[in-house]
């Protein structure tokens, strides 16, 4: 099945070897690539540039797309939309919701949207990204690819300081008041990350659940939410993070990886182990017409606190205010 693929964050540590697979393996489909800077200067984007370059037949597309703002997401979701309409980019096949953004050295970050950032980056844009462009899939339907982690169980990443929690007022999430005093600028930074991956896994659900029912969508249109594994070669480990972290990565768990993984972590790997299976299930080669929460390739539980329907559906409704897609997708 021909059809288009849309990756996030496409010049991260995982989606460059992702793309090569996707490239290489499923050569029919066309991919359109989002990066936050598509300059030739910056090194990501270039290394991207050169791993497609091995593809000379490929059909690839790259969009700047900034996620730290809404009106850019809105702005680019319209132009797939179009490009799709006049028929020069096939129907969507997949959406692989790929780009985060954490800040383990710093205060709390808030976009030009008002929400703070990490959630923004993680959930509510991506959110919004894909109510935008649902009913551009083909008739056979595809795949929605978001993001989770280990993080978002309690106790489960050996960063956690404070577990993630879904606040009662869900207002929070997307507007949460001061870090409390004294000031954890790692523990209280990897927190907001792991509560925005445990938010991403509720809406996974309730989505679910839509398209499920949904009179007109391909019955065929799924949703997934992956743990990728804890990647030691990933650059989000030197990025917005202490120097020791930045140390420990490289020359700790990186040479370590895989007496970490055998004796610690099963799901320690490297970025081109995750690549490739995020691509397999964005292509639907890998557990076809599946729903739901992964970790690797398996059909796994999710966090318990994931699980409670009535929060799963008052996410969804902040979710459709915060992006302005009320009523989108009943």
């Amino acid at each position: 099945m021909a059809g288009t693929i849309l990756f996030t964050a496409a010049n991260s540590s995982l989606a460059i070897p992702a793309i090569d697979h996707l490239l290489t393996k499923y050569p029919t489909y066309t991919a359109v690539l989002t990066v936050r800077n598509p300059a030739t200067t910056d090194p990501n984007t270039q290394r991207l540039r050169a791993t497609i370059a091995k593809h000379p037949a490929a059909k690839t597309f790259i969009h700047a797309l900034d996620l730290a703002d809404l009106s850019a997401v809105r702005t680019f979701a319209d132009t797939i939309v179009d490009q799709i309409s006049q028929g020069s980019l096939p129907p969507l096949a997949s959406i692989v919701c790929n780009a985060y953004y954490w800040n383990l050295t710093g205060g709390m970050e808030m976009t030009v949207d008002g929400y703070e950032k990490s959630f923004q980056a993680i959930h509510i844009a991506h959110a919004a990204l894909v109510l935008k462009l649902l009913a551009h899939f083909g008739p056979d339907g595809g795949r929605v690819v978001l993001f989770s982690s280990d993080a978002h169980w309690p106790g489960k990443n050996g960063l956690e300081k404070y577990p993630p929690k879904i606040p009662d007022d869900l207002e929070l999430l997307a507007k949460p008041g001061p870090d409390p005093s004294p000031v954890d600028n790692f523990g209280r930074g990897f927190q907001r990350y792991a509560v925005a991956k445990l938010a991403v896994v509720m809406w996974m659900y309730a989505l679910n659940r839509r398209l499920e029912k949904h009179p007109t969508l391909p019955p065929t249109l799924t949703a997934v939410a992956i743990n990728p594994g804890n990647l030691a070669d990933s650059r989000a480990l030197r990025t917005n993070t202490p120097s020791m972290l930045a140390f420990m990565a490289r020359f700790v768990i990186q040479p370590l990886r895989p007496l970490l993984r055998y004796f610690m972590d099963p799901t320690m790997r490297t970025s081109t182990e995750a690549g490739i299976d995020v691509v397999e299930l964005a292509t639907g080669a890998a557990s076809p017409g599946e729903r739901g929460y992964f970790t690797l390739l398996k059909k796994d539980a999710s966090a318990p606190e994931s699980l409670d329907e009535a929060v799963q559906e008052g996410l969804w409704r902040e979710t459709e205010k915060w992006t302005g897609m009320e009523g989108v997708l009943k």
